[in-house]
């Protein structure tokens, strides 16, 4: 398994009057902790796309558990359970800094070629850098 943890604080414009986080903003925590995800392999997403992929989201999936507050100190985890071909899974969740759960779910991704638009293959950067990284944690 391939595991990212990306932290940061509830920022006050993140939340609604009640002062809890506005349910849209997870899917923005899930793609912070993907594109750290990527930095860390060493091949973040702009190289990606300089190399002629783009990487769209084919879909999202979200549970609400329990919600983040303002003032609360989040843990975002990005994983990779297996090697992609023409879609790249990750799971995703988001913790409070108790550790409580507040939301799981899991984006798919897939692989366009940038010059045509057309559905092509996971980058072999790509691979080769989730391959290294598939047993660290």
């Amino acid at each position: 398994m391939v595991y990212s943890e990306t932290n940061f604080p509830v920022r006050y414009y993140e939340t609604d009057q009640m002062g809890i986080v506005h349910h849209s903003n997870y899917i923005r925590y899930f793609e912070c902790a993907r594109n750290n995800m990527m930095r860390e392999f060493g091949y973040p997403i702009e190289q990606c796309e300089e190399d002629g992929v783009t990487i769209p989201i084919v879909s999202v999936e979200c549970h609400y558990k329990h919600p983040a507050k303002m003032g609360d100190d989040l843990k975002v985890i990005a994983t990779i359970d297996a090697l992609p071909m023409a879609k790249l899974r990750i799971g995703q969740a988001v913790y409070n800094q108790e550790g409580t759960l507040c939301v799981e779910g899991e984006v798919t991704l897939g692989f366009l070629n940038k010059a045509t638009g057309r559905p092509t293959r996971c980058p072999e950067k790509l691979l080769a850098a989730i391959e290294k990284h598939i047993d660290d944690k």
